[in-house]
């Protein structure tokens, strides 16, 4: 039985995942900024098999409630020993152009928070000497584009500490899995027109879940990203800026 602290509980894709989880009989606290939200989620996957269930209201840009929030899961759960980050925002790239203070509340939510929270866990993790931390990045930060190059940009960071995180942590017996879905259809692109690229957050939730048993290091998901984003970071800078990508 795996003790898993979800922070973003409330988003689509982990509400997912977090199903599996409750299928598997593992322990879940769940944190958000939705109480209402929360306690239903929570009754749910009791009712699908999850041996416990604990809420805790957080928002994650408050830096200084990271650590009340992990004692909390701690004790309720009687120990830690996996992670999720799954929140995160979509920032209107014209606005983060046009309003320094925009870019920086997006870095502050996708990079900054996430390290935060991220190094404090590693931190305990490392003193146990096991535990697996994934977080929910985005293949937008594989190369900037002129389009989300705010948003890409705080998850290109966020990459790589991960992969920082990953090999120092080696040697604990701590696994870092970095996640980078594609397109996903949630309430977060629910302004977009859906094409063929788009994913039901099923699917990505299922790649999660595997992912996580098979302690990978990276998951692109749905799996075609990798190719997509593979192409797209070896196109020549001369073309690349020409183009619309």
């Amino acid at each position: 039985m795996k003790k898993i602290l979800i922070v973003g509980a409330t988003s689509t894709i982990a509400e997912h995942t977090a199903r599996l989880f409750a299928a598997d009989g593992d322990a879940l606290f769940l944190v958000g900024r939705k109480a209402e939200r929360l306690t239903a989620i929570a009754d749910d996957l009791s009712v699908r098999g999850a041996a416990k269930v604990g809420t805790h209201v957080m928002d994650a840009d408050d830096l200084g409630a990271h650590a009340a929030m992990i004692d909390a899961a701690e004790a309720a759960l009687g120990g830690l020993d996996t992670l999720l980050v799954a929140y995160g925002t979509l920032p209107d790239q014209a606005a983060c152009q046009a309003d320094p203070a925009a870019a920086v509340a997006a870095w502050q939510t996708n990079a900054v928070s996430a390290i935060a929270l991220i190094t404090d866990v590693a931190n305990r993790f490392e003193r146990q000497g096991h535990g697996l931390i994934a977080a929910i990045s985005s293949v937008a930060g594989d190369r900037g584009r002129a389009s989300n190059y705010v948003y890409g940009s705080a998850k290109a960071g966020l990459n790589a500490f991960l992969d920082g995180l990953r090999h120092r942590l080696f040697k604990a017996n701590v696994q870092v899995l970095t996640i980078r879905p594609g397109m996903v259809d949630t309430p977060m692109t629910a302004e977009f027109d859906k094409g063929p690229l788009f994913a039901q957050p099923e699917k990505v939730a299922a790649d999660i879940h595997k992912a996580i048993g098979k302690r990978r290091a990276i998951l692109y998901t749905p799996g075609f990203w990798r190719l997509i984003m593979t192409v797209i970071s070896c196109v020549p800078r001369a073309i690349f800026h020409r183009s619309s990508l």
